[in-house]
């Protein structure tokens, strides 16, 4: 049974499902599309995310729901330019290991330039698609705005919760005003061909990953907490195995 905290600090009892853990399915096609929009647009993101790194304090939430204490390895899943990295870093400090995994070659060639200029020996950056991850353990594994891209985030979810007995991650969702999900209605529009969104509405289809990725961490661990940022838009889940 796992105990679910709204960050309004409500307490609520979540009774795990019946479903079963099984690999995550290699999707081919989902990796080449990932690959393909990601890589296409990485110098634009590069900057954007960099600039954009430290509004409705985010990645500040992550970091801090990872839990994480000097020395420990981290993971961040679909890292991209390394946008995270600083922030991990400072809070594993030189003892501890940072591993960015990335599945778009672009988007690793920035996240090596960052560990490069900045000389940081303790992180690593690693191509791999998330789903196959190319670790076997570490202490925290982070996923900022991964998993509305998987067709089965539970699945991929599942895979992270054997690797680390703290897993955080933050995924785009429909729980603001009408003004908030209609900017993240565009925007999900806008990157149709990335979220895979095909037909339908593709707010209803983040909303439904976001519960997929929930419900995994509630399946595998023992504790889950959840935090809304900019405006309802993004929503945080934090799952913690008990010592």
């Amino acid at each position: 049974m796992a105990e679910d905290v709204a960050g309004d600090g409500r307490e609520r009892t979540v009774t795990p499902s019946d479903s079963t853990n099984g690999p995550a399915p290699f999707d081919l096609d989902a990796a080449s599309r990932i690959r393909r929009e990601y890589g296409a647009w990485a110098p634009i993101y590069d900057w954007f995310a960099r600039s954009t790194a430290s509004v409705g304090g985010v990645r500040d939430g992550c970091v801090a729901a990872l839990d994480l204490e000097p020395g420990d390895t981290v993971v961040d899943f679909g890292c991209g330019p390394g946008v995270n990295f600083p922030a991990l870093r400072e809070t594993v400090g030189p003892d501890g290991r940072v591993v960015g995994v990335d599945v778009t070659g672009p988007m690793l060639e920035r996240a090596r330039g960052l560990v490069e200029r900045r000389g940081w020996e303790n992180v690593a950056v690693v191509q791999g698609d998330a789903t196959r991850p190319p670790v076997r353990s570490a202490d925290g594994v982070l996923s900022t705005f991964v998993t509305s891209l998987f067709a089965d985030p539970y699945a991929v979810v599942c895979t992270w919760c054997d690797l680390a007995d703290h897993v955080v991650v933050t995924n785009f969702a429909p729980h603001g005003g009408r003004a908030a999900n209609a900017a993240l209605w565009g925007f999900a529009q806008l990157n149709a061909r990335l979220f895979d969104v095909e037909a339908g509405d593709p707010l209803r289809q983040l909303q439904a990953r976001t519960a997929e990725s929930r419900r995994a961490l509630v399946d595998c661990l023992d504790s889950v907490v959840y935090r809304d940022y900019l405006f309802g838009t993004i929503r945080l889940h934090a799952g913690y195995r008990a010592d």
